[in-house]
């Protein structure tokens, strides 16, 4: 390392050449360490103070060296040479370089990191942090800003070590929220501090909220002027969020006592709404976050979560929250689409289950102009954003909305009315005349002519949640028919059928040319609105199997390699939804008929096996566990603002199975939905190969010899009855065989050969008995170990028990003797007193008596002492209440500080210092 170029003076003639060895470091930076513990001049030292500080800032030896010896010298001058601030600023400084990592020094990446160890050094001893804390209360500016600069270096390598020894100092986090109303840079340095200091350390969060960190922080953020201030505004509302985070303790003190105006003026847009700079946009980001943390709760272990957020949610509603959120996700079209989608998604966790909430948007009307219901405006954002995101967290606000909200279910469901065809493809223009019904509906058709399939899926997945657990819903939406394209050439088409054909062109169009926008998405949403749309509804599979072709779709979908392991396992619950849902007794639409068509056209191991890839598929296995949400700090604030490049990196790459979008469309009560219609439909199966229903209507007429007909003739049609009989009756032997084998297969999670059709079912019982015979034998080896196991215990205690009554034995016998000796011994003393051997035995009470006068004698002269040192200091008193007096001042009243300062000595001698 090349330090002459750095320095002058000393260190260039002690380093130089670049080839100066680490020994030749570790003797400078020892002789500049003697100079200033030892040195006679004061200049001298200084410039020793200096010249380390720069070496140490730019040598990793150096800071090894200074590692090994430079510590006790520098938390010496830190202790006792506070008057000369220059060497304690030095020092500081110093220890400030010595706990920065060096970026520009190359080396191997295991290479011994010397800020490290440094930082592990000075953070093992609690009373380093003490002095450190002390030095806050100098009036020097510097000494206060290295300060704070060396315990965020330490919290930032050794956070729990600094956790732990600042809990244990008296005031020591009071000192450092006292910075928070210093210099600015003071401040947004102990801000910086505090924000570290209080992640994941609920003790410090509770003692720096009882210290009025609530006041404080949204001082700083109206000074700083709300979300158009800069960087410190960000690393204020990053202290709110650690303050509040999991801990509904706080959360509750902030809205008891501030209450929830302070950040309602940060959501608030001021000036140009038209300008959002990446700093602004991370702020309402920042703030967007602190809304979801008291929307959802405190931590999940607490009892009073429930109560809390539903408060929370009330408050904020009634403190107008909603048209600040509104007014950044729907109305602002100019701000970032990540704002927007962070206020949506607020929007949607708003309302989640909560009655009031879900009433307040119902009746939210939007726009200057013309107005219109907010759920409109939504609704309108997930039929033309471009933006992923945006479509996915608009949804998320329908999801939430209709989620267990029958009332509100039926309020949009009501307005489902068809527009005439020469109105449905009016211009985009005029939608905010239409109702939300019809707005939804002219987005399921609107593809059909241009060939994309975008819009309709999207409305499809607003049409799911509002039929979803509503059978009201669904019967309005299945009555609901479509004018043909041309209605002189066609009656009107059920919606559901218009549904089905817009799946089956979304399958021929990936299949053309495999790259059309949104394919890989398309698909599972339109399948997700025919499964809700037919779970628990007979009707709605009756007019699914109206149309043939429907089951022969669904049957080429689940058997094609091509389609995703999602398709063709939504495929597989919609044909088992047509057989369980199934009340027809039609020929040809029965249940019957259609695990019959499964059974021939793709095998019933082969179906029951798309059910097991979809539920080892990622999205599936991802769905029942919530991912944590990424805090929101300084140095993941910028990929969140970028959340644009990345839709479109995710649109690009068509190929993906795990698309973004899929993620919230496999949410966790879908999945559920799809395990408990999967057990459904495997018994259903079951049921129905087992109980057949029979190929043939026998009528009695038919056993009856015809008039006219001969014997001879007679009998040979009775003789081809019973033959055709046989035949179906081994047919459906051989079904029940074939059945036995696939459920088998499918349970063992393994395919077998198929085997003959009279000897299907004995192998299935010989299977099955030589596995219960195996789980037997393993448990009976099982038990014998854990008898042997306990056996040996219970010897072991045995025997521990035997020692421990021979060991009390042998105690017993040891006191005994013992009391035995003692007796003997007071005998023998007795003896002596009484013989006149009292002159050899000291008179013990002679001594007592003589001792416990000359201590009395010893206690008086002290006593008396004390009362003339007290006379002398009362005398004082009362001269020097006489002064106060004549100055007009309250001695009372002083007396009563000295007695609150009694009970302080530290903070009076700081305060002295």
């Amino acid at each position: 390392m090349d330090l002459v170029s750095g320095y002058k003076g000393v260190v260039g003639l002690v380093f130089g050449n670049e080839k100066s060895g680490s020994s030749n470091e570790d003797s400078y930076v020892e002789r500049l360490l003697d100079c200033i513990s030892n040195g006679k001049l004061s200049e001298d030292r200084r410039t020793a103070m200096l010249e380390l500080q720069s070496v140490v800032a730019e040598s990793s030896n150096a800071q090894l060296a200074f590692g090994a010896m430079g510590f006790p010298v520098m938390m010496g001058i830190l202790k006792e040479e506070r008057d000369d601030v220059e060497m304690v600023r030095g020092a500081l400084e110093t220890l400030v370089s010595a706990l920065t990592p060096i970026d520009h020094a190359k080396g191997p990446k295991n290479e011994i990191q010397p800020a490290l160890m440094n930082a592990d050094l000075l953070s093992r001893e609690a009373d380093n942090i003490s002095l450190l804390l002390s030095l806050l209360s100098e009036e020097d500016f510097y000494v206060r800003y290295y300060t704070l600069q060396l315990l965020t270096a330490l919290l930032t390598n050794s956070p729990n070590r600094l956790q732990e020894a600042i809990l244990t100092i008296p005031r020591g986090i009071t000192r450092l929220m006292d910075m928070l109303m210093d210099h600015e840079v003071i401040r947004n340095e102990a801000l910086l501090l505090l924000t570290y200091l209080t992640r994941e350390a609920e003790e410090i969060q509770k003692i720096v909220v009882f210290e009025g960190a609530f006041e404080k922080i949204f001082s700083i953020i109206k000074e700083e002027g709300g979300s158009d201030g800069g960087v410190v505004v960000q690393d204020c509302i990053e202290l709110l969020n650690n303050l509040i985070r999991k801990n509904a303790s706080n959360q509750v003190l902030l809205r008891e006592t501030i209450g929830f105006d302070p950040f309602m003026s940060i959501l608030k847009l001021r000036g140009s709404t038209y300008s959002f700079t990446q700093q602004k946009t991370i702020n309402l980001l920042s703030a967007l976050e602190t809304l979801n943390l008291l929307i959802m709760g405190g931590s999940e272990a607490d009892h009073g979560k429930d109560a809390n957020m539903l408060t929370n949610r009330t408050t904020l509603v009634q403190k107008k929250v909603l048209d600040h959120l509104l007014m950044l996700g729907v109305e602002s079209q100019w701000a970032p689409v990540a704002v927007r989608c962070a206020a949506l998604r607020c929007i949607g966790n708003l309302i989640a289950g909560h009655p009031k909430n879900l009433d307040a948007l119902a009746s939210k009307f939007l726009g200057e102009g013309p107005q219109e219901p907010a759920l409109n405006s939504i609704l309108r954002i997930i039929l033309r954003t471009s933006s992923m995101q945006e479509f996915v967290a608009a949804d998320y606000v329908f999801k939430s909305f209709c989620e267990k909200n029958a009332d509100g279910q039926t309020m949009l469901a009501s307005t489902l009315i068809p527009q005439p065809h020469s109105m449905a493809h009016a211009p985009v223009e005029e939608d905010v005349h239409m109702s939300f019904g019809s707005m939804l509906l002219q987005g399921l058709t609107l593809s059909e002519n241009d060939g994309d399939l975008e819009t309709c899926c999207r409305a499809a997945s607003v049409l799911s949640h509002v039929m979803k657990d509503n059978i009201q819903c669904k019967e309005r939406v299945l009555r609901i028919e479509l004018e043909a394209p041309t209605p002189s050439l066609g009656a009107p088409e059920p919606l559901m059928h218009r549904v089905v054909k817009y799946l089956a062109l979304a399958s021929s169009m990936k299949n053309k040319d495999g790259k059309s926008s949104g394919n890989s998405y398309v698909e599972p949403i339109i399948l997700k609105l025919l499964v809700t749309w037919l779970s628990d509804f007979p009707s709605a599979v009756n007019c699914f199997l109206d149309s043939r072709p429907h089951i022969t779709y669904l049957l080429e979908l689940v058997s094609n390699s091509s389609t995703t392991v999602y398709i063709k396992g939504l495929a597989a619950v919609l044909l088992g939804e047509c057989v369980i849902y199934n009340k027809s007794v039609e020929s040809g639409k029965d249940a019957f008929t259609i695990v019959d068509s499964i059974s021939q056209k793709v095998g019933l191991t082969t179906y029951f096996l798309k059910f097991d890839e979809m539920q080892k598929s990622f999205l599936f296995t991802s769905a029942s566990s919530t991912q944590p949400r990424k805090q929101l700090t300084r140095s993941a604030s910028a990929s969140m603002v970028e959340i644009e490049d990345v839709d479109e990196n995710n649109l690009l790459d068509q190929k993906n199975e795990d698309h973004p979008v899929l993620s919230s469309i496999f949410d966790a009560p879908f999945v559920n939905l799809v395990r408990s219609l999967e057990v459904n439909i495997r018994e259903k199966i079951v049921e129905v190969y087992s109980h057949p229903k029979s190929k043939v209507a026998v009528v009695p007429a038919e056993l009856e010899q015809k008039s006219g007909e001969s014997d001879r003739e007679y009998i040979k049609r009775l003789k081809a009855f019973v033959e055709k009989q046989c035949s179906e009756i081994q047919d459906l032997l051989g079904r029940n065989a074939t059945l036995a084998e696939d459920v088998a297969s499918t349970g063992g999670g393994s395919s077998y050969a198929r085997p003959e059709q009279g000897a299907g079912s004995d192998r299935v019982q010989v299977e099955t008995l030589r596995r219960d015979l195996q789980e037997a034998s393993k448990r009976l080896e099982l038990l014998k170990a854990e008898k042997a196991k306990i056996e040996s215990e219970a010897s072991m205690y045995r025997s521990l028990a035997g020692k421990m009554e021979s060991d009390l034995k042998s105690l017993s016998d040891a006191y005994n003797s013992l009391e035995q000796a003692n007796f003997h011994l007071e005998k023998e003393v007795r003896g002596q007193q009484g013989v006149g051997g009292s002159s050899s035995i000291p008179d013990v009470e002679g001594i007592r008596a003589e001792a416990r006068e000359e201590a009395q004698k010893e206690s008086e002269a002290e006593l008396n002492d004390l009362l003339v040192c007290l006379g002398q200091e009362q005398t004082k008193v009362e001269k020097l209440s006489a002064r106060l007096l004549e100055l007009g001042e309250d001695v009372d009243k002083l007396l009563e500080d000295i007695g609150d300062d009694m009970g302080l000595p530290a903070d009076g001698e700081e305060e002295e210092d």
